[in-house]
């Protein structure tokens, strides 16, 4: 059985944890963002069906290419990235469910509904997400995920086939405490849980 993580760790991924807004101009090393995807590919998913699919972008040629899409509350923080991550899912992930699901026909439980297949999709990337950002804080990197932006032009500038949407934004590198604002409140465990 694993043990109960540390205060530290506690720390370092949920309580001191922020959303950032201002980044150290510090890039992100390849080499990271490889540690840091084979942390988030790791994380359950339905059926392990992974529909996540994801887009670094770190030249200014891409965040160029992204810009039109922000609303201004998110231009200047997501221009300043290091990486700006675009989580995705893709339209056909079943396809690939023969290999990452090999014990059950799961392919057919989602060929035969569009819509269950799209909600499959969105739910299981948008946990993806989240994996991705705890992988991100176990590793020393800061985020700022958001949905202020044009969905529509994401998938025009990025997945022009089709074959991907856009599910959400997610600035990641060194965090500048400058930028955070304080603290919001959060729910008591009685506003937001109940037992049955």
């Amino acid at each position: 059985m694993a043990e109960t993580l540390d205060g530290a760790a506690l720390d370092q991924l949920f309580r001191t944890a922020r959303t950032h807004n201002k980044w150290q101009d510090r890039p992100v090393s390849e080499e990271t963002l490889r540690e840091f995807y084979d942390l988030v590919k790791m994380g359950p998913t339905s059926a392990n069906c992974e529909p996540a699919r994801f887009v670094f972008i770190r030249s200014e040629e891409g965040k160029e290419k992204l810009r039109p899409a922000l609303s201004s509350g998110n231009l200047e923080k997501t221009m300043s990235a290091p990486v700006v991550v675009i989580v995705a899912w893709e339209v056909r992930f079943y396809d690939k469910l023969p290999v990452l699901f090999p014990h059950a026909d799961a392919r057919s439980w989602f060929t035969s509904s569009p819509a269950f297949a799209e909600a499959t999709a969105f739910r299981n990337s948008s946990l993806q997400a989240g994996y991705l950002i705890l992988a991100a804080r176990a590793l020393g990197l800061d985020t700022g995920p958001m949905s202020g932006f044009d969905t529509a032009k994401v998938d025009a500038a990025f997945f022009p086939d089709g074959g991907c949407k856009t599910n959400m934004l997610v600035n990641l590198g060194y965090g500048e405490p400058s930028g955070l604002f304080g603290r919001l409140p959060r729910l008591g465990f009685d506003e937001a849980v109940q037992f049955a």
